[in-house]
């Protein structure tokens, strides 16, 4: 394939561009912090399913763009009122599903993700980071789980599942039931984030990982990312080779064929 292929296209609140085999999507609210409001929501469940059968990206670069902060979480000058004042319980319930299960379509993505996280990533914004593969940080980042800074359970969006497996427990539990803010250098510490940069050169850095996986077999790139997915939650050391070795046998067969 081509490694310049190139395309680009402009929705509502996301932008996406293709370069070779590089996907870069950008949160596009810039005045509103990147905050999610529904037609986000529409979007993004969109862009996801549209992965599930795209093989002409390998890797996903998700990032801010030109917002002050990666993402601000839910909109809470119009989509959060709209959830809480005017819908009844079982359209509320639905929107509260609906944006949750991004969660679970980004996990669903073959393609690996690389989240540049700058400025603020509160709420559903963190959560945005927790679930992508690879979270790469400006000097400037700072990451929250605001929910219970607003009057809700500190468990929210995948929080309570992600972070955890991603720093352990105890300081996880720490920023759920506080709110408190993780900032860049406590990230990198707690083996939250793989990398730390400059705002100016975050695309870079996340950029050059992207482009390193790119060049990976193809096959081999996907069924990684779905053995970790499975084997994070795997009943023992059994069921986690027995998962590896699937792998690796169907992706050395596949070669022959």
């Amino acid at each position: 394939m081509n490694g310049y292929e190139f395309e680009e296209v402009n929705m509502e609140t996301l932008i996406y561009r293709r370069e070779g085999l590089i996907g870069y999507l950008t949160l596009n609210r810039p005045k509103k912090y990147n905050a999610v409001n529904k037609q986000m929501v529409i979007e993004l469940h969109q862009f996801w399913h549209e992965r599930l059968y795209d093989d002409k990206v390998r890797v996903i670069v998700l990032d801010g763009g030109k917002a002050k902060g990666f993402c601000a979480g839910l909109d809470m000058q119009s989509y959060g009122p709209a959830i809480l004042d005017e819908m009844n319980p079982a359209e509320a319930y639905n929107a509260q599903a609906e944006m949750s299960r991004l969660l679970l379509a980004m996990r669903h993505a073959p393609q690996p993700i690389v989240c540049c996280v700058h400025g603020a990533a509160a709420g559903l914004g963190f959560s945005f980071a927790m679930a992508s593969d690879i979270r790469v940080l400006a000097e400037d980042a700072r990451c929250s789980a605001a929910y219970i800074n607003i009057g809700l359970g500190g468990a929210d969006m995948a929080s309570s599942y992600f972070l955890p497996r991603l720093i352990g427990s105890g300081r996880a539990n720490e920023f759920l039931l506080t709110g408190n803010w993780m900032n860049g250098e406590e990230a990198m510490s707690l083996g939250f984030a793989s990398r730390l940069a400059p705002r100016d050169k975050l695309l870079d850095v996340a950029g050059e990982i992207a482009g390193t996986m790119a060049g990976k077999d193809p096959l081999g790139l996907r069924m990684t990312k779905e053995v970790i997915n499975i084997n994070i939650d795997a009943g023992g050391l059994e069921a986690c080779l027995q998962m590896e070795d699937r792998n690796q046998m169907m992706i050395a067969f596949a070669k022959k064929v």
